[in-house]
Parts: structure tokens; sequence; C-alpha cells
């Protein structure tokens, strides 16, 4: 399911007619695709009442070839018009006259009475009022129509189906213009406007399809954005082969845990088992690792500190181990203390060079160069920064220009987002700002909420709308950062691992809502559930 911005739709439309199509040929397919799907959601069309809401642009077009798709379908239909013009160059609304499909004008329906009657009788309203591009609140007439229909529903049910979004809706952040309309399905035409995905549009959306309206394949190719679903992630499950041991799956490293956050580490390294990374480590303060409330497989590196927390000298003996290892994870729990600050730093190999005297004129070589510099995050393996991980990476100046390209999955909330953009607003276009700061950057980046965002330094991006009230409790994000660490450690790249590891997170937490509602969940019961959606995955359900 691809994902498009106004502007992207548009480009697609007009490629699209380069490419031989018309005007009319796209409206002619989005109208009878959409017609398709409406009687199907009739059941019968034949006898059933249908009022179609017809605006003054393209959207309009698309209800009135609806109009007479349906009308020949042997549906009751009549047009409720809204600012619309120009009936002497549009076609469609000439053979919706000419079939004598009835028709009402808003500007003429004193105190709505004709719009109250029909509602009072309809089986189904068709939004075609505003599409796409819209990002004025609603008000007047129009105001007043969305608000009538939707408290007809609340007293006689009856389907209200939008075409490409409901009116009121920002189509590129899916927010609430004033007034809008509620859904109970939408159709997009041709490609999904990524802002339906978001909240609050996700739940005025209904049910959300799509029609094609034959944009050439070639061309939709161009498009970098998708929806996560099953099917993009089920090729990534790493294999399992019968003949293997615990080195075959990988081993995590998880820097983790302090005196205040003992349970973050206990669910990190927890997840990372679920997740089937073969061996984890939890490396912690001496004096809390033995806290941490932590699974009994996972094994343990005690770490030098200072005052209950990490220190700086601490970096050095984990350097010493790396090599064992094949994903970290760093931040769940950690606290942000100064020696820990320190110790992040140190451990990024983004402390200053230091510098040693040279003998001479003579040029290092490129050992001494490398014992100049000391450990770089080069060293390091794939990386997952997390939770006080990324706000001690805020506050580390020029890390970006530092860190190879493709190094780190960084998995922020909105909040840790904004502190790693140095503080500036997060843009209401929540795609294109995770974009925008995986290319700045040159890494993989998460962008935690109701819907997540992941975006590629490549410009790649995938949306799921998880919104799941089951997760919304201390600890999740926890176990979030763990299952992807465990992925990279099975040898998923960068990208892939954070994908995946979003969906199984997310559906874990719709299996938990399943079974024990949204309400009263913990962190930790969603660790028994990633088998058994790993599981459910690998089967194709």
């Amino acid at each position: 399911m691809r994902l498009v911005t106004t502007e992207e739709m548009r480009r697609l439309e007009q490629l699209t007619v380069e490419a031989g199509s018309t005007w009319n040929d796209l409206m002619e397919r989005a109208g009878s695709g959409v017609a398709r799907i409406a009687a199907q959601q009739l059941g019968e069309p034949r006898g059933k009442q249908v009022l179609i809401l017809v605006g003054p642009g393209n959207n309009g077009g698309d209800g009135l070839v609806v109009a007479r798709h349906v009308h020949h379908m042997g549906a009751h239909v009549s047009l409720y018009i809204w600012q619309r013009q120009g009936f002497e160059r549009d076609l469609n609304w000439q053979q919706s006259r000419a079939r004598k499909i009835a028709e009402y004008q808003a500007a003429e329906d004193s105190e709505y009475q004709v719009l109250k009657t029909a509602l009072g009788h309809t089986d189904m309203v068709v939004d075609a009022l505003l599409g796409m591009g819209v990002n004025r609140e609603t008000s007047g007439s129009l105001a007043d129509i969305l608000n009538l229909i939707n408290q007809a529903r609340a007293a006689r049910p009856f389907k209200v189906l939008a075409i490409d979004l409901p009116t009121g809706i920002n189509s590129d952040t899916g927010q609430v213009l004033g007034t809008a309309l509620r859904a109970d399905v939408t159709v997009a035409t041709g490609a999904v406007k990524r802002g339906l995905l978001f909240y609050p549009a996700h739940d005025y959306a209904g049910t959300l399809l799509v029609t094609p309206i034959n944009i050439p394949h070639h061309i939709f190719e161009t498009i970098m954005s998708e929806k996560l679903t099953p099917e993009i992630v089920r090729p990534l499950l790493p294999e399992r082969p019968a003949a293997s041991h615990k080195g075959t799956f990988g081993k995590v490293l998880v820097v983790a845990g302090s005196l205040n956050y003992p349970g973050a580490a206990a669910l990190a390294t927890s997840a990372a088992y679920r997740a089937g990374a073969g061996l984890v480590t939890l490396a912690s303060a001496r004096s809390i690792i033995g806290i941490s409330g932590r699974a009994p497989e996972v094994t343990l590196l005690p770490l030098a500190e200072t005052n209950g927390v990490i220190a700086a000298a601490a970096a050095d003996e984990l350097h010493k181990q790396l090599e064992n290892y094949q994903a970290l994870l760093i931040g769940p729990g950690l606290g942000q203390e100064e020696p820990t600050q320190d110790f992040m730093q140190r451990l990024l190999g983004l402390q200053t060079p230091r510098q040693r005297p040279r003998v001479g004129f003579r040029p290092p070589t490129p050992e001494e160069e490398h014992a100049q510099q000391g450990f770089t995050i080069a060293d390091l393996p794939p990386t997952v920064i997390d939770a006080d991980g990324l706000n001690m990476l805020a506050k580390l100046e020029h890390w970006a220009e530092t860190v190879p390209r493709e190094r780190l999955v960084l998995t922020p909330h909105p909040g840790e987002m904004q502190r790693l953009l140095n503080g500036a607003e997060l843009a209401a276009d929540l795609v294109q700002a995770t974009t925008e700061a995986a290319q700045q950057w040159g890494q993989v980046v998460v962008l935690k909420g109701a819907t997540t965002v992941i975006a590629a330094p490549d410009g790649r991006s995938l949306v799921y709308p998880g919104g799941n009230a089951a997760l919304a409790t201390a600890g999740t994000g926890d176990v979030l950062a763990g299952v992807i660490a465990a992925l990279l450690a099975q040898g998923v790249a960068l990208f892939d691992a954070a994908a995946l590891g979003v969906y199984l997170h997310a559906a874990s937490g719709a299996l938990l809502r399943d079974e024990l509602g949204d309400m009263g969940t913990l962190a930790g019961d969603l660790l028994p559930r990633l088998p058994l959606v790993i599981r459910a995955l690998k089967m194709g359900q």
C-alpha cells in the first residue's frame, strides 16, 4: 500500500496523463471503482437510498461518476450539491441530469431541511465534497453540513463512504481541520493519502480501501513511502535452521539499567531473547546489576561505577568485549548522570582524540593514527540507541557528522526526537520529519507513536498505524528496543530489523489487547506473546 502526499499524487496523475491517459479517464476509473466498493458495502444496491455530497473540485467530479454507476445498479441516488459550478462544461454532471438523478442545491436548502429529510431515510452517504490538499478549517455551511451528518448518524445509523479522505481532514498530516466527517469506509483513489494513517484522521477514516486508476507501475515505484504490512515483513524473518546453536542466532550486548530503572534492563534483555537472539548479556553498574530482575538466561557484564552510576572508564571495559557481539543496545533506564554521559561519549568514540607526541618528522603509521584516535564508533557492531541513550546522544555536539552512515537505529518518541533536533518543533508531517532526520543523520530512525514511522537514509519510509492503549504503559519501548537489537544480531539489515521489530511489537500488543483488554496490561505481558506473533507471521496469519 503506497502512501502519497498531495504533491506526489498530483505528480503521479500528471505523469499518468503524459503516459497516454486523459483526465476524464482517471476520473472515470476512480468513480467506477468507488461505485463497486459502495455496492459491496450496501450488500444489494437495488432499491437502496444513496445520498452523494458533491463539492466543487475533482473529488466532486468523482462523486458524479459514482452517482451514475450506482444509479445503473438500481439504487435510488440523490445529489446534494455544494458550491459546484460550471454545469455547461461538466460532462459527468450533464450525464447525471440526463438520467434524471435527483439533485438539490445546498445554497437553496433553507435551514437544511432537504438534507435533514434525506438523512432520515438514506442507506449511504458518499462524501465527495473536498479532496486532498485542503488546509483550511471547515466553516460556514460546509461545517454545518458535516455536523448535521455526524449528528444524524448518532440518531439513525447509515453508512458513510468517503472518496479519498473524509472532508475536513488534512491529507498530508492527518489533522482535523475544525469539523470533519466521520466515515465508515474511505476509498483512496490510486494511492492512500498518508495523513490517513495518523491520528486523529485514522479514527475518522474507518476501513481504508484502495481502488486503482491504472497508474503505470514504473511511475508508482517512484513513491518511497508505504504502509507497513505483514507481506512486507514476513520475508525479513531470519531463518532458524534445525542444525543450529546459540551462536547461529547472534549475541546481543545490552547496556541498560540504573538504581531508579532496573526494570528497563530486564525488559530489554528478555525481549531480545524472545525475539530470537542466541545469547544476551546485560552490562550495567556493578552495584545495581544484581537487582534488575532479569531472566536467568541473561549473562552479566558488571561495569565500573561512580556513586552507583556507570563510570566513564566502563567504556574501556566494553570495548574489549564488543568484538564478541553482533549487536549492541544502549540506553533503556540508563540514567543521564554526568559520569554516564562521559561513558556514553567514550563508548561511541566521540571524545576529543588523545594527542600523542611524534618522534621527529616521520608521519604516523595507520596503526599509530588509530591509537591516537582511540576507539571510534566505526568499531561498534550494529547499534540500537533508545531512551536515555538518545537523550545523552542529543547532548553530544556534531555526533551525526562523526558517526559512519547506517550504523545506528535510533528509536525516539516525539520528545526525544525534538531533543535530537536541538529543540526544534517537529513538522506536522511526521513522515517528512522522520525521513529528513534519517537523511541528515545518515541513520535509521524509528519515530514511535500511535502511528510509528520508520525511515532510512536513502529516503525509504514505512508507516504503521498500530495505535493500541494496551501499549500505552511504561516499559513497552524497552521491549521494542530489545526486539530490534535481537534481529540485528541475527543478521537482519538495519532498516529491515527496525520494520520487523515495529511490526512484531505492535502485533504482540494487539494480541495482548485481545486477550486481556486495553487496561491494566504490563510491558512484561508482551514478552511471552512475541514468539506467538512470530509463529503466526511465519504461517501467513
